[in-house]
């Protein structure tokens, strides 16, 4: 027997029950890993029971897949939007990686997810990367090389410039553990995050950019 079609009000309730439980599970993810999360935990730090948990995602795995399923397809969404503006390459270069580094910085446990991610390789990297990572990364191609072909860009190797911009983002957050004990305050504070942003987008420019002095147009 066929069930009756949601309702509206049902969708909504749904929709926000799943977010709720992606956004638990995240967290719990981030702090302990595939292995070391418990399904008990998520369930109860997204407020509902653990049938309903399953039921949204069947297992622990699949949850894991969806959390990270849903960070990456909101990234792209917005980061393949700006790398493909129109206006000069400089500019949005400079855009993209405030975008990119907004966007962690406003996930506190993203980066610990991403590092999981990478470490542990297999089928659920390969069909991110298939999947997201491969657009992303010709459209910042395809920026790099026009910006290179305008002269607002030195010329560079493409590979390893994407890699650098794209380190000078990343390790900040995935290294904030360390720099707190090393005796820096976190990394996290609002002031922290606006002068490290600042520091990043002026070692671009003055990395990449052959005029870097010169007003963004």
């Amino acid at each position: 027997m066929k069930r009756p079609p949601l309702t509206g009000r049902q969708r909504t309730r749904g929709d926000r029950t799943r977010a709720a439980i992606l956004a638990a599970a995240g967290r719990n993810f981030a702090d302990s890993g595939l292995a070391g999360a418990r399904i008990d935990a998520i369930a109860a730090s997204a407020g509902v029971n653990k049938a309903l948990l399953y039921y949204y995602f069947k297992s622990k795995d699949r949850l894991y897949a969806a959390v990270l399923e849903d960070q990456f397809k909101e990234f792209n969404r917005r980061a393949l939007k700006v790398l493909e503006a129109p206006g000069p390459a400089r500019a949005v270069l400079l855009r993209y990686v405030g975008l990119h580094f907004d966007f962690i910085s406003a996930r506190h446990r993203s980066a610990a997810l991403y590092q999981q991610l990478m470490m542990a390789g297999g089928r659920p990297l390969e069909r991110l990367v298939r999947k997201y990572f491969v657009a992303r990364s010709q459209a910042f191609g395809r920026l790099l090389d026009r910006g290179m072909r305008s002269g607002e860009f030195r010329r560079a190797d493409r590979v390893h410039t994407a890699i650098s911009i794209v380190a000078l983002i990343v390790f900040y957050f995935s290294a904030a553990p360390v720099l707190r004990l090393l005796g820096h305050s976190d990394a996290y504070e609002a002031a922290n995050l606006k002068r490290r942003k600042e520091q990043v987008l002026k070692f671009i420019r003055h990395g990449l950019f052959r005029n870097p002095e010169v007003p963004l147009t």
